[in-house]
This record gives C-alpha cells, structure tokens and sequence, in this order.
C-alpha cells in the first residue's frame, strides 16, 4: 500500500498534466475529483504530461462525496495539502496508504471537505508569502511523505 494523490476539482490543466506526470514518474496514482475547472482530455494537458499520461494509474470520481465514499471502504486516511493550518509537513507522520488531497488552484477545497479529511499539512514558507503553485508543494509534499513511507521502492 503507498501514497496516492487526488485532485479535488482542479482548474488548470497545465497543473493536473504536470502532477500526473509526477504521478507516472513515481508510480503514485492520481486521483481526478470532479467537476475540473477545464474539458478534462487527453489533448489539453498532453504538453505538460508529454507521454507520460499513459503510465499513470489514473482513477477519475464523478464527485467528492463518491471519492469520499470510495477511500472509506478501503479505510484510506485523507491528508489535506493546505495553507490554512500550521502543521508542517516535516512534523507529520506519514502511514503508508494515505491519499495526499490538492484543492483547486483558484480556492482549495471548501470547509466542508477541510472538516472530512484526517488531517490537515502545510510546507512552511517565508512570512507574508501565499503560497507556492499546487504542482510545485504537490512534488514537496508526495517526496516527504514517500520517503517517510520507504514509498519510492524500485525506481532507478
């Protein structure tokens, strides 16, 4: 059982190609919540995600609440990449199976969703700063949380 990342209705394409991309690399499936903010296909994030889309384990969900349902039966903890909180990734204990949520680029995820995960992370950054773009923290986050997990298994 590893990491897996999932995407809570993501608005740009050039991020969700990208992560799918860090997903093919690091063989950690990808989990697409819908509605995106864009025609999700193939064809609009073919450039950032190259060839590498076809080597992804890509799981699409019709909404939150059946990815939501979907994790439960498989008793999946959700960990909320986010700004609003202060734990910091590198105080967090990773467990092999947890699911590594993104929210989307314009707002996050709503409170509601917030309420539902485990727990919540965050990178730490200069004061007075935002954030970083969501595929960037995403590649932080994930190699924190594989190296935790002894997740990066054989790759060369």
């Amino acid at each position: 059982m590893n990491i897996e990342l999932a995407l809570y209705q993501p608005d740009i394409p050039q991020n969700t190609g990208t992560i799918l991309r860090l997903g093919a690399c690091l063989n950690v499936p990808v989990h697409i919540i819908h509605p995106t903010g864009f025609h999700f296909s193939d064809k609009l994030f073919r450039r950032s995600a190259m060839d590498y889309a076809q080597n992804v384990q890509m799981h699409e969900h019709d909404s939150f609440q059946k990815f939501d349902l979907w994790r439960k039966q498989r008793n999946k903890r959700l960990v909320l990449m986010t700004t609003k909180t202060q734990k910091s990734v590198y105080e967090f204990e990773f467990n092999p199976g947890d699911i590594l949520l993104a929210g989307r680029e314009s707002a996050g995820v709503p409170t509601q969703v917030a309420s539902i995960c485990d727990a919540l992370v965050r990178l730490p950054m200069a004061p007075r700063l935002r954030s970083l773009n969501v595929s960037l923290a995403t590649a932080m986050i994930l190699g924190e949380a594989l190296r935790q997990t002894d997740g990066f298994g054989p790759l060369s």
